[in-house]
């Protein structure tokens, strides 16, 4: 889907297939270290190849998986991604992460992402995400509670949340912001 962020920058969001391999690669090692570090809990510039396999391995049910890519470059690289991966033991729960490049932070990149999964994961029959985030990531604490995301528990710096997907929706819904958020919600009908 074709949608803009808040400084009208055109992005294209869509699926993540296996031969993203190399963009996912890119994204990650264009983060900053802190940014990295908050996502992953590591400050690794690159990331191991079993992480970027299991990044790339959507099927679209039990891993639902989505990238940005920034069509108004000419090179058109991956500005970000959003992943939830289903609860084995808890079919309609998932866990859910955000990244998003440094340079695109503040721009509602974040928010057209996790608009965009939160619509597939209702299609997909989930209802419920865990959050996991460190607890000095105050960006990703504040997002998440602004999303209804409660505390479930918390350990040796790290907080655990969980979100109602539903709930998530209707307050990105009745935000209507980025200015692009209308085409996510219409490419889902």
């Amino acid at each position: 889907m074709h949608t803009r962020l808040e400084n009208g920058n055109p992005v294209c969001i869509r699926t993540i297939r296996e031969d993203d391999r190399e963009l996912m690669r890119a994204g990650i090692a264009q983060m900053s270290d802190r940014s990295r570090y908050l996502r992953f809990f590591s400050g690794a510039r690159t990331a191991p190849d079993w992480v970027i396999e299991r990044l790339i391995a959507a099927d679209g049910h039990d891993h639902i998986a989505w990238g940005a890519i920034d069509t108004g470059k000419d090179d058109q690289p991956a500005i970000g991604a959003v992943h939830a991966f289903r609860d084995h033991e808890d079919d309609d729960c998932a866990e859910f992460s955000v990244a998003v490049l440094d340079e695109y932070h503040g721009l509602g990149l974040g928010k057209l992402l996790t608009a965009t999964i939160l619509l597939d994961a209702i299609d997909e029959g989930i209802a419920e995400f865990e959050v996991n985030m460190l607890a000095d990531n105050a960006s990703a604490l504040d997002f998440t509670r602004s999303l209804g995301g409660k505390i479930k528990g918390h350990d040796r710096g790290t907080l655990e949340f969980v979100l109602d997907v539903k709930t998530a929706l209707a307050r990105l819904k009745a935000e209507c912001d980025p200015p692009g958020m209308a085409e996510v919600f219409a490419a889902f009908g």
